[in-house]
């Protein structure tokens, strides 16, 4: 496919900030991310449909290895994952964290090793505890005291597992209320106030086919400033420094999580990875001399960061409604594969693609075909005011925490995910139809 690219002068490339940087502008209002025309796309696979930038995936990869040469980083794989994710993020060296035996199995079956692979979780089942020993992984991060008892018994007296311990550093961080998870009025963790991490840490220690490796923390998501992240970080040295002091270990290992945050429309902060990265190191290095320890291997989980910048979903409008002062464009998907805006208010900022309109703009509310008063894509965004049903809107920053978190609501079906690279595209999760919905369901 040959792409005509109009000057980046000519058409203003600022506007493209936020799209992944394969973007480029084309011709008659339209757009191509990995060399491939989104309009294309649109009409070949159609719509709504998500489109991941393989190299932009790829590009984030190495950029967090080179932020944190000295590192482990695991890619969240709660963010998005499909086999072909799995390879990415293998071949460009990263680790796997996982929350669930779907999410693990899922990855080994695709060539994952199970050693460089973490499982998570607040409530792990029989069946995640079970896929994680069978299967080996590198680490079970214990998130409760009940946990102990149970991975201990299931892995026997012959057994060994590496495991780590949650801990609750009782910081605030997180773009809201239900992303943040480094407090102690949360679901999450041990607490490290009251006691709770001490104690589960004293019992994992009387359990000689347990290994513990290190801390894990993981104070919110979609965060901004590196402070919150330094914070934690001491309060963690200080209770390795402790964990010394009584037990004579020195643990060699800290896991300082994710929620790395990135921006969704022009001009909304993004987390200075290479300043977190810096920050981090120099912390760790200046706490852990003050308190004698060796410094521990430092371990980062990103997922949004990794592959939401490479995401960009697209959908055709349905209808356009004017009631009173207000402008709805109604669109063919909707919270049944983005339910983020309707959780937790996320702002998105949707462009027409596929014609250039003369038309002014005009504020308008981007709502999906759900029946959900609730089922807003996009609020108050300006629109050219010529918008009608036929058209075309691409959302970008879409790769994460949209299709993994979508529903069957409706009966709509969940989209198709389609990867471009190199000016190819190629189908990575088809498109749920009826017949899969018919298929579940066997109670006729």
């Amino acid at each position: 496919m040959t792409i005509a690219v109009l000057s980046e002068v000519a058409t203003g490339a600022e506007d493209l900030s936020i799209w992944p940087a394969s973007t480029a502008l084309l011709p008659h209002g339209d757009l191509a991310v990995g060399g491939v025309s989104l309009t294309e796309l649109a009409d070949r696979f159609e719509t709504p449909v998500y489109v991941l930038d393989e190299g932009g995936v790829r590009g984030r990869c190495r950029t967090y290895l080179d932020a944190f040469p000295d590192a482990d980083v695991l890619y969240a794989a709660k963010a998005f994952l499909s086999r072909a994710v799995v390879r990415w993020v293998r071949e460009e060296g990263l680790g796997l964290d996982v929350c669930s035996a779907g999410e693990l199995e899922l990855a080994v079956t695709a060539g994952f090793p199970p050693g460089r692979i973490v499982l998570h979780g607040n409530a792990k089942s029989p069946r995640d505890l079970e896929s994680a020993l069978r299967l080996g992984v590198g680490r079970i991060v214990i998130d409760g005291p009940s946990e102990i008892a149970r991975i201990a018994a299931a892995v026997g007296p012959q057994g060994h597992q590496k495991v780590m311990v949650r801990v609750v550093p009782g910081v605030s961080a997180g773009g809201h209320d239900k992303i943040r998870t480094g407090t102690d009025d949360q679901k999450f963790g041990l607490s490290l106030t009251d006691g709770g991490a001490q104690h589960a840490i004293t019992r994992i220690l009387g359990q000689p086919q347990l290994e513990l490796t290190g801390l894990h923390c993981h104070i919110g998501s979609q965060i901004t400033d590196v402070k919150p992240y330094l914070v934690a970080l001491r309060r963690m040295v200080g209770l390795m420094a402790r964990i010394r002091d009584a037990h004579g270990i020195v643990l060699p290992e800290l896991d300082m999580g994710g929620g790395h945050g990135i921006a969704y429309r022009p001009g909304e902060p993004a987390l200075d990875l290479t300043a977190l990265a810096r920050r981090l190191r120099a912390e760790l290095a200046e706490g852990c001399a003050a308190a004698r320890l060796t410094v521990p291997r430092l371990i980062v989980e990103p997922g949004r960061a990794v592959v939401g910048p490479a995401g960009v979903a697209l959908y055709r409008v349905l209808a356009v409604k004017h009631t009173g002062e207000k402008v709805f464009v109604a669109v063919d998907g909707g919270m049944s594969d983005n339910p983020r805006p309707a959780l937790y208010g996320v702002r998105y900022a949707p462009r027409l693609i596929g014609r250039r309109s003369t038309a002014g703009p005009r504020t308008a509310t981007v709502v999906g075909r759900h029946c959900e008063a609730g089922d807003v894509l996009a609020a108050d965004v300006e629109l050219p005011g010529d918008v009608h049903p036929g058209d075309l809107l691409a959302v970008p920053v879409a790769g994460a925490y949209q299709l993994s978190m979508a529903s069957g609501y409706n009966l709509v079906g969940r989209p198709a995910v389609i990867a471009v690279h190199e000016g190819s595209a190629r189908v990575l999760v088809r498109r749920e139809t009826l017949e899969d919905f018919r298929s579940r369901d066997i109670g006729g």
